[in-house]
């Protein structure tokens, strides 16, 4: 088995893990998880601790990722995931209309995001968008949907990036 799957996943006071034949379910501040029982891996829940094993020796290559998804899902439910992404340009802004994102990208409309069912988005300033949520694949994908309405471009570094993420700029043309 790989060392990844060997490590124990220990569960934080207040979260709770349920295996089922056809299901994971892991409870917790943030909200609830469910996951798909992975094929050829046993899933074990003793005490404060879960421990996985595979049943054949064909079916270790799922052991790791399925340990990295369950441990995704503890850390979610007890701490929660976040992405931010920053605005650069000028007159480029996000405010929040209830629930909905209205980003002022540049076009000649605004554009409306409607967040999704757990995951809840924040404009602490009108150049910031902070996401948050439990499932640490929806908050990825929420923020990739975002920044894809306008990627950073090459020249000027005009767009939508992560928090952090280097553009690297093109020279521009010379006459």
């Amino acid at each position: 088995m790989s060392r990844v799957a060997k490590k124990p996943i220990n569960l934080p006071k207040g979260v709770e893990c349920q295996v089922k034949a056809d299901a994971i379910t892991v409870k917790g501040p943030k909200g609830t998880l469910a996951l798909p029982a992975p094929a050829g891996v046993d899933v074990a829940v003793d005490g404060g601790t879960i421990q996985l094993s595979v049943k054949n020796a064909s079916d270790m290559k799922m052991a790791g990722t399925a340990r990295a998804l369950i441990n995704n899902m503890v850390t979610g439910v007890s701490e929660g995931y976040q992405r931010k992404l920053e605005l650069v340009g000028v007159g480029y802004r996000a405010a929040l209309q209830g629930k909905d994102l209205s980003l002022t990208l540049g076009f000649s409309h605004p554009v409306v995001f409607q967040a999704p069912e757990g995951i809840t988005i924040t404009v602490p300033a009108q150049t910031e968008i902070l996401i948050a949520g439990a499932d640490k694949q929806r908050v990825g994908e929420v923020a990739a949907k975002i920044r894809a309405f306008r990627p950073p471009e090459p020249y000027k570094g005009k767009g939508v990036r992560y928090s952090g993420e280097k553009i690297t700029l093109k020279e521009a043309k010379k006459a």
